[in-house]
């Protein structure tokens, strides 16, 4: 892979056409709790200072009613888009009251299951159909999965450097199709190399006793209300977390578009035994969409997606079939609690050269085995990464998990070099140079600083949690949003709100038929 990463990078630099890559576009959506000063999930409605959760387009909710959504919209630099980040979570702050906006990613301590709000959407057709995924998502995988949080990194490369490369590669497809293939050989060198991010940057090693309240587990007692794995990266990306055994047959390795497209068409419209027991619409209400191993295709798990931003109207699916990908969702990032937005401008650095190095490393195709082996070793780095002496599984035989991150990152570095002479820095390759020093010394991994911090505190996980949610708010508020930013983000909002009563407004159908419609779709 080094040798194929190498070559394409030097065409790049030889040619000028790695210039292109200042066209970069990033987005960041990240989800936060609500939660009140005592560290327990806000049973309020989402605060209609924030607009309207179903249409505004930059703050809206998750699965929960208490679970906030932030959407940057797409720019050039990454520092950009965090810089819009943290503007949403000042404005945010000033409708929240009392409240914090949860620093981890593993929530709070939730009482029970029933403490925990499905979000709703108003009384449209397209709110019901949105609040009834999220009941359907209760009954399927029940409602402590939906308070779990994350960061989504979105990432693309213009129209112009696809067209260089295209050349470079002496491709003859349609831009169209080289693009979305191009963008899966990457997504395939992601998911070989993936366990490396958990690594570097999981940050939930331990969580709450009360999410496992009455489920057997592994875990450990760390103190009172708090367990965890003394090696542990990422919780959250463990089947702790969103796990599906209905899901677990479609074995998605990401190969091509259309294989791709066509196994989640066929999951949205295979029925599967244990969702017909739960029953769609009984006694007159909705308990899920269908009965399908997938209700609609947002319900897939992976760390990472091909996206395609789709018209009003239109399925997901139908976006990629008809335009080919647009950009690439990362899905895997935790929420470090150390960090008032939950992740910095060096891991966004580092982010945008580990994908560009995967899209230029080998265009080999994941069979079967190495499928199974790229799920079992992130399932040991999420749950044992930092254990000593811990090895991988890779098709030439076992390797350690320093020897392999160490020549990840020698890949890495390459693309940083190229980055940096883009940009007139050294950015990239200190960001670079930052995560070689988590594997030399484990305890500069954020799981590692978690667990210590929570040792030396004495606290519990919501207890240290709060405490930390608290400093950020407190960091939030010690600067103003500048008066242009304020006035657009209330524009947004009240729009969002008259937005969303047209929508209620123009409904012709019954719920029952547009559903009917929209499954057939």
């Amino acid at each position: 892979m080094a040798s194929v990463l190498k070559k394409q990078l030097e065409q790049l630099l030889s040619t000028g056409n790695h210039t292109y890559l200042k066209g970069v576009l990033h987005g960041i959506e990240k989800e936060g709790l609500r939660v009140d000063r005592t560290g327990e999930l806000s049973q309020s409605d989402h605060p209609i200072g924030l607009g309207s959760a179903l249409t505004n387009g930059t703050i809206t909710t998750d699965y929960s009613e208490s679970l906030l959504e932030f959407i940057t919209p797409v720019f050039e630099k990454p520092e950009d888009a965090l810089s819009h980040l943290e503007n949403l979570h000042r404005f945010s702050y000033q409708h929240l009251d009392e409240e914090l906006i949860w620093g981890g990613s593993m929530p709070c301590h939730i009482k029970n299951e029933a403490a925990v709000p499905i979000a709703h959407f108003g009384t449209s057709n397209v709110g019901q159909l949105k609040h009834i995924y999220r009941v359907g998502l209760e009954h399927r995988y029940g409602k402590m999965m939906q308070t779990i949080a994350g960061i989504h990194y979105n990432f693309s490369l213009p129209d112009d450097f696809w067209r260089a490369l295209q050349t470079l590669q002496k491709n003859t497809d349609s831009l169209q199709s080289f693009r979305s293939a191009s963008y899966f050989r990457l997504i395939r060198n992601f998911r070989r190399n993936s366990w490396l991010l958990l690594y570097l940057f999981g940050a939930s090693p331990a969580l709450c006793d009360s999410f496992l309240k009455g489920k057997k587990h592994q875990l450990e007692t760390l103190h009172e209300h708090t367990l965890y794995l003394p090696y542990a990266t990422s919780l959250r990306m463990s089947d702790l977390g969103y796990s599906n055994k209905a899901q677990a047959s479609l074995s998605i390795c990401f190969n091509h578009l259309n294989t791709y497209i066509s196994s989640l068409h066929r999951a949205i419209h295979t029925s599967y035994a244990a969702y017909e027991a739960i029953g769609t619409k009984v006694d007159g209400q909705y308990k899920q969409l269908n009965t399908s191993i997938l209700q609609i295709e947002n319900e897939y798990y992976s760390d990472i997606r091909p996206k395609r931003v789709a018209q009003p109207g239109e399925k997901p699916l139908h976006a990629l079939h008809q335009r080919g990908v647009e950009y690439i969702e990362v899905r895997n990032t935790d929420i470090n609690p150390f960090l008032p937005i939950g992740m910095d401008i060096q891991q966004a650095k580092f982010l945008d050269a580990f994908l560009i190095s995967c899209l230029l490393m080998s265009d080999d195709e994941i069979g079967i085995t190495e499928c199974d082996m790229i799920s079992d070793n992130l399932e040991k780095v999420v749950t044992r990464g930092r254990e000593p002496g811990l090895t991988l599984e890779t098709l030439d035989g076992p390797v350690s998990l320093i020897e392999a991150g160490n020549n990840i990152l020698a890949q890495v570095q390459m693309t940083a070099v190229m980055l940096d002479t883009l940009h007139q820095g050294a950015d990239y390759q200190n960001a670079v140079t930052a995560q070689h020093s988590k594997l030399d010394d484990v305890s500069l991994t954020p799981s590692a600083q978690v667990l210590s911090a929570l040792k030396e505190s004495g606290l519990n996980h919501t207890e240290w949690l709060l405490q930390k949610s608290a400093e950020h708010k407190q960091t939030f508020n010690q600067s103003t949003l500048p008066e242009d930013i304020q006035k657009d983000f209330t524009q947004q909002a009240q729009a969002s709100l008259a937005e969303q009563n047209a929508i209620e407004a123009s409904d012709t159908l019954d719920f029952d038929q547009y559903l009917a419609a929209y499954l057939a779709s």
